[in-house]
């Protein structure tokens, strides 16, 4: 296989690349450097250059905003985002909600929610997991009972990641209790300022606040905010969660980390030489970047693969990107909080979350390093914990 990429495709490379050096804000840029969280005003901002320079949605139709890229173009956009690096805009919103939409929702539904999806005018949040519904997510439990025109909304989700920022939640609800858990599911998209929502911060390992639990007491939801038919939203949690894995394994995000904890090991002295000189420091660099080839390359092989196919089903090695994807970020995110050392523990919570800019640390750099690496242990949970990305890979590719 032919891993090089065309003149055409370098050609695009070094256009990307330009334009992140120059159209990202320099206030967020030094943010997304130092490994800062930045606010929902600068996504909003950032995203607001994307769109206008017609990048913000790269993945969509064409006739709904997207570019046309195919899925090589749509790789090189995504490594050099994380390379750069420069924020993703949601996810929630550009890799899951709108590709659903495009595919399942109303005419109406489209013209009203995409734009707004695109612009990040709407900020969406994911309402799938429950308390003992997580992987085994087909057990949830919130119901959905029609009442005329409107559903009303009972139950809880958790680990409700952006809830605190969002306007919208697309949303599992259980519709028909008496039908198989997977075929009495149906998919809402629910407006956050209803009446009966409440949300309530989970602090996560690093100390930020990322994700939530939320509590639906007797939320009334138009039935026209249905996406799809009634019992069928299974299926288009599927489609999403296929979605998500495709790009799941950002190759990006660890060639980063592990670039720059290169350029930074070699301001680090070990006695009279530095710690990128060291011999245990470069073996186990050496060992992350072969993984991260290695890893590279399935990536390719799995894109290659789905420009040919076709059906749009997702592909079952989409999981084995998934799992040594999030190994190979965490492995990365560790490797820069090694190099920082003793500068690590040096916890600043306003300095992470982006609220101060300067300290009296000689190295700011390493002031987000440990709540970095801690945070990134969630990389194998999310999109289907790395147990159930196992179960697939042993019965849809190994036939076990």
């Amino acid at each position: 296989m032919d891993l090089r990429y065309t003149d055409e495709e370098l050609a695009f490379r070094d256009e990307v690349r330009n334009f992140f050096k120059t159209a990202l804000p320099a206030d967020i840029r030094r943010k997304c450097e130092l490994g800062q969280r930045i606010s929902k005003e600068e996504m909003k901002r950032w995203v607001r250059i994307l769109h206008e320079k017609g990048w913000a949605t790269p993945a969509w139709a064409k006739e709904w905003g997207g570019t046309g890229w195919n899925a090589v173009k749509q790789y090189i956009f995504r490594e050099e985002m994380h390379m750069s690096p420069v924020p993703e805009p949601v996810s929630f919103n550009v890799n899951m909600i709108g590709p659903v939409l495009i595919a399942f929702g109303t005419d109406d539904q489209k013209k009203h929610f995409l734009p707004r999806i695109a612009t990040h005018d709407y900020w969406f949040c994911q309402g799938f997991s429950e308390p003992g519904a997580g992987s085994d997510l087909a057990s949830l439990r919130t119901t959905a009972v029609r009442d005329g025109d409107h559903y009303i909304i009972n139950g809880q989700k958790l680990w409700t990641s952006q809830a605190h920022h969002a306007d919208w939640c697309f949303c599992l609800v259980r519709t028909d209790p008496a039908a198989k858990k997977q075929q009495g599911i149906s998919y809402l998209l629910i407006d956050m300022k209803s009446p009966g929502i409440t949300v309530r911060p989970i602090i996560t390992l690093d100390g930020n606040h990322e994700t939530n639990e939320m509590f639906l007491d007797n939320v009334r939801v138009p039935v026209a905010n249905r996406v799809g038919e009634e019992n069928k939203g299974w299926d288009y949690a599927k489609f999403l969660l296929g979605h998500e894995r495709s790009g799941i394994a950002r190759v990006g995000v660890s060639k980063y980390r592990v670039r720059r904890a290169k350029e930074l090991a070699a301001k680090v002295m070990l006695g009279d030489k530095t710690l990128v000189e060291d011999p245990a420091f470069r073996e186990r660099v050496a060992a992350i970047e072969v993984e991260l080839k290695a890893l590279e390359m399935t990536q390719m092989r799995v894109i290659s693969e789905s420009m040919k196919a076709a059906s749009d089903k997702p592909d079952p090695k989409t999981s084995i990107l998934k799992i040594k994807g999030s190994e190979l970020q965490q492995a990365a995110a560790e490797l820069l909080m090694e190099v920082a050392g003793y500068d690590a523990f040096e916890y600043d919570r306003d300095f992470l979350r982006g609220i101060k800019s300067e300290t009296e640390a000689e190295h700011d750099w390493a002031l987000a390093t440990a709540p970095n690496a801690y945070f990134a242990r969630h990389v194998s949970i999310v999109g289907g914990s790395n147990e159930i990305q196992h179960n697939i890979v042993a019965k849809a590719i190994l036939g076990l």
